[in-house]
């Protein structure tokens, strides 16, 4: 099988900003400042590598601050690194931002491009002006964006009239009409209600599968990340700290196990002394065993010589738990790709 062309390529990205500082905020200070000012080089990117093939839906994830605004405005042109290349579609991003934007599809979970007042149909009319998108192409297009999201109604009222849901609905026929290669979703379902999401998400789905386009996802939720995204990008301090399968994550900590068990009559707490017990309600506790430590089977027995067992169940950690850790190793151990 022909391996899949890839749609972006980062190698050792690195972007310096220098920043004015004052460390007092008198007004002695500020004049001081004007006449001297003090700068520092604050490191955005550090040695960034990436390699996205056509197809993937990508989640790039990490905490507020840690470079994901910065790796993405490196991928669409609008900063220029430091050092380090990156080839977007085949091209390089800030000597062809206007071929690239094209082809590029934006959705910002808190940004809309849609016009208040006016049916959503208004906005995607100007949508398929500014991209010249044959009619042809834009009629077979936002009928099928139309029918798949359920939007034949709620496209002809005026936008301050509809629902988040169906806002957000709108705003991912804006990102899609014009048939974009790469897309990027920020935060696609802050603030929706279960039902939005699983559309949404469905949608999302539908359209890389049937339409081939590639995805990448900055989101909080990991929900998103769960359901939708093959391969996870964990970016913090400015570097690469995790870039493997959604699969590879869940195995982050292969050594550790969460044991539920549920026991038939309650027991005391202490009687789990030693134990690294996570939750503890009488007659059910969540237990995390070291396997490196101790043999998940000699566990076992010990746990099963407390008391009767009613149920028991044997988990890797949760990826919420995984994605904590990483986030909260230093900087000096966040760099490089486990």
């Amino acid at each position: 099988m022909k391996p899949l062309e890839p749609v972006i390529e980062v190698s050792h990205l690195s972007k310096t900003f220098r920043v004015a500082q004052r460390d007092k905020s008198s007004l002695l200070s500020s004049l001081s400042s004007l006449i001297h000012r003090q700068y520092v080089q604050i490191e955005a990117l550090r040695d960034i590598n990436l390699h996205i093939r056509k197809g993937e839906v990508r989640a790039l994830i990490g905490p507020n601050g840690a470079g994901k605004s910065s790796t993405i405005k490196a991928l669409t042109g609008i900063l220029y690194p430091t050092a380090g290349s990156v080839r977007v579609l085949g091209v390089d991003p800030w000597t062809n931002r206007s071929r690239l934007a094209s082809e590029l599809g934006v959705l910002f979970g808190q940004k809309t491009q849609l016009w208040w007042d006016l049916p959503a149909l208004d906005t995607f009319y100007l949508h398929k002006q500014m991209y010249s998108i044959p009619n042809r192409t834009y009629q077979a297009n936002l009928d099928y964006f139309i029918d798949v999201l359920s939007l034949h109604q709620v496209v002809k009222k005026p936008v301050r009239q509809l629902s988040l849901g169906e806002r957000m609905k709108c705003e991912f026929i804006c990102a899609l009409l014009h048939e974009p290669q790469l897309v990027f979703l920020d935060e696609p379902t802050i603030g929706l209600d279960i039902f939005s999401k699983e559309a949404i998400r469905a949608f999302v789905k539908k359209v890389n599968r049937e339409k081939g386009t590639t995805f990448i996802i900055t989101t909080h939720d990991l929900s998103d990340i769960e359901d939708l995204c093959n391969n996870v990008t964990i970016i913090n301090h400015g570097g690469i700290v995790f870039n493997d399968s959604i699969e590879s994550l869940g195995t982050y900590f292969s050594s550790r196990k969460i044991v539920d068990i549920k026991f038939q009559k309650p027991i005391d707490e202490h009687e789990l002394r030693g134990y690294n017990v996570m939750s503890f309600s009488g007659m059910a506790a969540s237990i995390e065993v070291d396997v490196e430590r101790s043999p998940l089977q000699i566990e076992l027995q010990k746990l099963l010589g407390i008391g009767l067992i009613q149920d028991i169940n044997i988990n890797n950690p949760s990826i919420e738990s995984v994605i904590k850790d990483i986030y909260s190793k230093p900087r000096e151990q966040s760099l490089g790709t486990f």
